[in-house]
């Protein structure tokens, strides 16, 4: 698995976009990746780019639900963007879909994150 992480808006917003199969194997990576820039850079969004994600499984979902309650505990924001439709799909049996924000693309995220945080 491939994370790619930039930071924007004097570092206050967050794009990490994955690229792969965010399974078991991949989890404890993309974790420790993430935590080490939220932490690093204090942001206060984080958009999770998943275009380039082609499998996940609950190990996956777990990756992000994690980093979605990290963000809360720090007054902070998780948005994910560019879902595929098999990881739509287990978004919505998950019930992830109903926590957390999703955003068809990276720049849409962008454009309502940068209001919120205005």
């Amino acid at each position: 698995m491939k994370v790619q992480i930039e930071t924007m808006n004097r570092g206050a917003m967050m794009v990490a976009t994955l690229h792969g199969e965010l399974d078991h194997h991949a989890a404890e990576n993309v974790r420790g990746t993430l935590d080490r820039e939220i932490e690093a850079t204090k942001v206060d969004c984080l958009i999770l780019d998943l275009r380039g994600v082609t499998f996940m499984d609950s190990s996956g979902l777990g990756v992000i639900l994690g980093r979605y309650k990290k963000m809360q505990a720090i007054s902070g924001e998780l948005v994910v963007t560019s879902l595929s439709k098999p990881v739509e799909r287990l978004f919505e049996m998950s019930g992830l879909h109903k926590i957390m924000k999703i955003y068809k693309d990276r720049e849409t995220a962008i454009k309502a994150l940068k209001e919120v945080t205005k």
